[in-house]
């Protein structure tokens, strides 16, 4: 992969914020870059921030796994992450996960044949009195989000994007 002219323009933004014998601190942002052009952080594109930064491949595969803000493959339009950590657990974050699979007919990690959603279950949130909470396009926190609001935001969702519900 060849990072465009406004890509190399982005990185060094993000590059110059930091001592020039640290530039490999800006290795986050820089795959939050190839994110938000491509929709998702190739292998491809790993080697070509750890060129860019002058780092190991290795060592940008290991933030791009670590975090599960970077999407490793295509994702749909709208990624649904829905936490499942033990305090979410405890207030029904599985069955919040279940429900919206089993609506969309997609399992855990899945995309629909439309493109339109991928829902993944994720880490802690931070809003464990709010479960079960979600994660719109690693955006938009969404609480207390039972099977009746998860039915109204895939029907919302729909109806914005012309779907039929």
């Amino acid at each position: 992969m060849t990072l465009s002219e406004a890509t190399k323009q982005r990185f060094a933004q993000e590059v110059a914020k930091y001592p020039a014998e640290q530039k490999q601190s800006a290795v986050m942002a820089c795959l939050s870059i190839v994110q938000q052009e491509q929709g998702w952080v190739s292998v491809e594109s790993e080697a070509a921030i750890a060129e860019y930064l002058g780092m190991p491949q290795i060592a940008v595969h290991e933030v791009t796994t670590f975090y599960n803000m970077y999407n490793q493959q295509p994702v749909g339009k709208y990624k649904l992450n829905v936490c499942t950590n033990l305090p979410c657990q405890l207030r029904n974050g599985q069955t919040a996960l279940e429900h919206l699979c089993g609506k969309l007919g997609i399992e855990d990690g899945g995309t629909t044949a439309d493109g339109l959603f991928t829902v993944a279950k994720c880490e802690c949130l931070g809003a464990c009195a709010d479960a079960p909470v979600m994660l719109v396009n690693d955006r938009q926190m969404l609480s207390y989000m039972q099977a009746d609001k998860l039915d109204e935001l895939v029907a919302v969702i729909r109806s914005a994007e012309g779907k039929a519900a």
